[in-house]
């Protein structure tokens, strides 16, 4: 799986107008399931960011993880994650899970994030999305299992 994480203040997603999901401090996390990956990657990849320390201590060095922090996450399907742009001018997704495996996965990382003690709130699989976020820091990691 492959995975983008940004460090928020706040972060919604709208589909067709209407919010669908949103988060307070915390992660917005958009991901890709990858042609091959399992439950035992999302579950892996879930275990990971709620782990990752990148968020400040009283400090202010990265030394909290978004369970330590109580943080919530907002995490948004987005296939073109996995886009292959090795060749021409317009990206290939073949390296993407098929849409009913992506939506399997994509749903199985939420849910293994919320088993995890992280308040999950998610996009619609497939839309159309608009994500507004409020970057804190900037913080952004690039993941991939």
């Amino acid at each position: 799986m492959r995975a983008i994480l940004q460090r928020v203040a706040r972060a919604s997603v709208h589909v067709d107008g209407a919010c669908v999901g949103k988060c307070g401090a915390g992660l917005l996390i958009l991901i890709c399931a990858m042609d091959g990956d399992n439950d035992k990657a999302a579950d892996a990849l879930a275990v990971k960011i709620s782990k990752l320390r990148i968020f400040k201590d009283g400090a202010g060095k990265m030394n909290r993880s978004l369970v330590d922090v109580k943080g919530e996450a907002l995490v948004v399907s987005q296939f073109t994650l996995a886009a292959d742009t090795s060749r021409g001018n317009r990206p290939g997704f073949s390296a993407a899970a098929r849409p009913d495996d992506g939506r399997a996965l994509y749903e199985h990382f939420a849910d293994a994030l919320t088993g995890l003690g992280v308040s999950v709130q998610t996009g619609r699989f497939g839309a159309d999305m608009q994500v507004e976020l409020v970057n804190d820091g900037p913080v952004t990691i690039w993941m991939d299992t």
